[in-house]
């Protein structure tokens, strides 16, 4: 499992608890579709926290728009 180490206690638990959650997904998953669900559900879990935590999105936001979402 991924450890998020951004220095930022409140943002590192939010985007942990949620890295378990994609791969919990991501195991159970039956198409790419599902997949891909799961791994923008991430990724937009650790922006809001990101951004209510003051730390950078900008990883996020890349992530979000690779996987089609235009950012969002």
């Amino acid at each position: 499992m991924s450890v998020s180490k951004s220095g930022n206690q409140n943002h590192d638990s939010v985007v942990n608890l949620a890295e378990g959650a994609r791969q919990t997904a991501v195991a159970a998953a039956a198409n790419q579709a599902a997949v891909n669900a799961a791994e923008i559900t991430f990724y937009r879990a650790a922006k809001a926290s990101a951004l209510a935590n003051g730390c950078g999105i900008e990883p996020f936001v890349t992530a979000l728009r690779s996987l089609g979402t235009g950012g969002v």
